[in-house]
């Protein structure tokens, strides 16, 4: 218990970490909390035309959510989710910047390659035919924030019924239902998270990215 309780600490405190602020700030001279949608993340630091930092703030938000599942599984963690979510939490409300973090898509994706290859590459591949069609990465988000709990479902019973073993997902058969109650619970914070898009959907004054 004493060790779960740690990781889960350590791994808030590691997805706390506000890659995107400091690698501005660092690299680029700004705040990127005055820029754009004002949000940490790699598609707002996209907007100050630096396409390295981007990347490097996709990439530094993504081992957010995978290094803590790795770490937790290496230790023999009893559902290792639950201390990839406590890096999810603590890229979305980081202590470090008074609660006030991204929105949690690199973070989650990052989770999800562990718990579902398969999902994390449906994942990838939707949001890259959504963005190319429409250029809103909001909306690639959200709509594979609904599509993820349902390949992740489907591709579970897909594997079971068919006798397949998928070694890059034998732990995932362990811990199923709690994956999937906290795969919900993430694409449903994702889903509110851009809750200021939606609204910018609706009035038509949502940014497209070029």
């Amino acid at each position: 218990m004493t060790l779960f309780i740690l990781s889960l600490i350590i791994s808030y405190l590691f997805g706390s970490i506000p890659f995107g602020l400091l690698l501005t700030k660092k690299f680029l001279k700004i705040d990127i909390r005055e820029i754009g949608s004002k949000n940490i993340g790699a598609t707002n630091v996209l907007r100050t035309g630096n396409k390295k930092i981007a990347l490097l703030t996709l990439f530094f938000d993504f081992c957010k959510g995978l290094i803590p599942l790795l770490v937790a599984i290496f230790l023999n963690i009893n559902n290792p989710i639950i201390i990839g979510f406590a890096a999810f939490i603590g890229h979305i409300f980081p202590i470090w910047i008074k609660f006030s973090g991204g929105k949690g898509v690199a973070t989650y994706i990052g989770i999800i390659t562990i718990i579902s290859p398969i999902a994390s590459i449906s994942f990838l591949t939707i949001w890259i035919v959504i963005f190319l069609i429409f250029r809103y990465s909001s909306l690639s988000s959200i709509i594979c924030s609904i599509c993820t709990p349902i390949i992740y479902l489907g591709s579970h019973y897909i594997l079971t019924n068919t006798q397949i073993i998928n070694k890059l997902s034998s732990f995932n058969q362990d811990n199923f239902n709690i994956n999937l109650i906290f795969i919900l619970f993430m694409s449903t914070i994702l889903i509110y998270r851009h809750n200021e898009n939606i609204k910018r959907f609706l009035n038509g004054s949502e940014i497209k990215i070029k």
